[in-house]
């Protein structure tokens, strides 16, 4: 990222001040995200930067692991200070930090923060999704405290407890209390680390995926008026763009936490299950703690990705459902002369809208996926341009994807299903349960 980028996430596109947008209320939002990457020392705006930011990277997810594992490994203290698990730890974080430093190394260098956020081209958009978005941004920075709060008070208290239980069996230079003191405090900082640079791309994508929400669900109201079925498809287009982009950028980085996460539990639960192993609180609490952070974070994604895609998808149904109703009202004009069938017809479409929208089933109905009829606007299109346009949704589904493959909740359950039979097969072959 060069130095003039710095200053753009400072200030907000001069274009937004022509479509009503508050240029200060952006900017704080920009500083947010941009004390937040100062926070986990991200920023490489300029040279020293850039070289902080990477020595840091080094010591504390390579250099303060390593040479923590093999210092205290302490191989002859008592049974509650070893530390059997501590290896695939310190790998397992290690190898998530540095996955997620990269990434954002990257994309800070080759998009810049505004343009990576999708906030170069907000102007484009209503109020309401700009007013959506900033919402999220606040959120963000909220989720992001959520997540990473408890698992560094957790950790900073066995680190504490630790060292200041360990006595002289813990190894030490010169003075125990100023050694163990200056190695605990090293160690904490080394686990925050990971975890917000962990954490922060997880709840990056997670924004970015609000922000083509907020669109998708602003999209949906083009078939409650009448709308021009060119309009329509361009406007789709754009939103399909913009999750191929998201897809494109993210797909290495959830492939890849994908695979570390499997490999990892799975070490995890064949640790755990061996017959000389000890387990309990206080020899793998530090292994929970770390699983726990990679699931969470790879679920954010996935999550994130579902959803989206859900949303993506339910374009066709409601595409559908615009055509049909269009459809039967055009019928029901037709046969203005036969009473009798305004009438039949009206009972079949009324109720839908007076009574189902009460059913305890609807209650997670949204915009893209309810049970209420459209109203009928779409009379003036033609059959053929409306089915033309069904039919380009069927055969263009829209979603996160990585390389090919939909993130729908299809492919999670398979994925699920894939690991609850490895994690049956590992605990067949380790303690016979089948």
């Amino acid at each position: 990222m060069e130095e003039g980028e710095t200053g753009l996430l400072l200030q907000s596109n001069k274009e937004l001040l022509s479509s009503g947008y508050s240029i200060h209320e952006y900017s704080e939002e920009i500083k947010k995200i941009k004390s937040a990457l100062t926070w986990v020392f991200l920023d490489q705006s300029n040279l020293w930067r850039a070289g902080l930011s990477w020595s840091l990277f080094f010591i504390l997810t390579i250099g303060v692991p390593l040479v923590s594992h093999f210092m205290f490994a302490c191989l002859t203290c008592d049974t509650m200070h070893q530390r059997p698990f501590d290896a695939l730890v310190q790998v397992s974080l290690s190898l998530f930090a540095t996955l997620s430093f990269v990434s954002l190394s990257s994309f800070a260098r080759k998009y810049g923060i505004r343009k990576f956020l999708f906030l170069d081209k907000l102007y484009e958009d209503s109020e309401k999704v700009q007013q959506g978005y900033t919402e999220q941004l606040h959120r963000s920075m909220k989720i992001l405290s959520s997540f990473v709060l408890p698992s560094f008070i957790a950790e900073s208290i066995y680190k504490i407890w630790w060292f200041s239980s360990g006595g002289t069996q813990i190894p030490y230079l010169y003075n125990a209390a100023l050694s163990n003191i200056f190695v605990c405090i090293l160690l904490i900082s080394s686990w925050l680390y990971r975890i917000s640079i962990s954490f922060l791309v997880c709840v990056l994508f997670r924004l970015i995926c609000s922000l083509q929400i907020l669109r998708l669900e602003e999209f949906a109201q083009v078939f409650e008026k009448q709308s021009d079925v060119s309009s329509i498809m361009i406007e789709h287009l754009r939103i399909r763009r913009n999750l191929r982009v998201i897809s494109h950028r993210f797909r290495v980085f959830i492939l890849s936490t994908l695979i570390l996460v499997t490999i990892s539990q799975f070490l995890a639960l064949l640790l755990i299950t061996e017959p000389s192993s000890t387990v309990n609180i206080f020899t793998a609490g530090e292994l929970a703690l770390s699983s726990i952070t990679l699931v969470t974070g790879l679920f954010m994604c996935l999550r994130s990705a579902a959803k989206i895609t859900h949303k993506a998808q339910a374009v066709t149904s409601l595409a559908a459902k615009w055509h049909a109703c269009a459809t039967i009202s055009t019928l029901d004009d037709m046969t203005e002369e036969t009473p009798m069938a305004r009438t039949v017809t009206s009972q079949v479409v009324y109720p839908i809208n007076s009574s189902w929208d009460t059913d305890e089933e609807g209650d997670g109905d949204d915009v893209l996926d309810n049970t209420n009829m459209v109203p009928i606007h779409a009379s003036t299109i033609s059959y053929q341009k409306r089915q033309a346009l069904v039919t380009y949704f069927e055969h263009n589904k829209a979603g996160i994807t990585v390389y090919g493959f939909m993130l729908d909740r299809t492919w999670l359950h398979t994925i699920f299903a894939i690991q609850l039979s490895l994690t049956l097969w590992i605990l067949n072959k380790t303690i016979g349960i089948s």
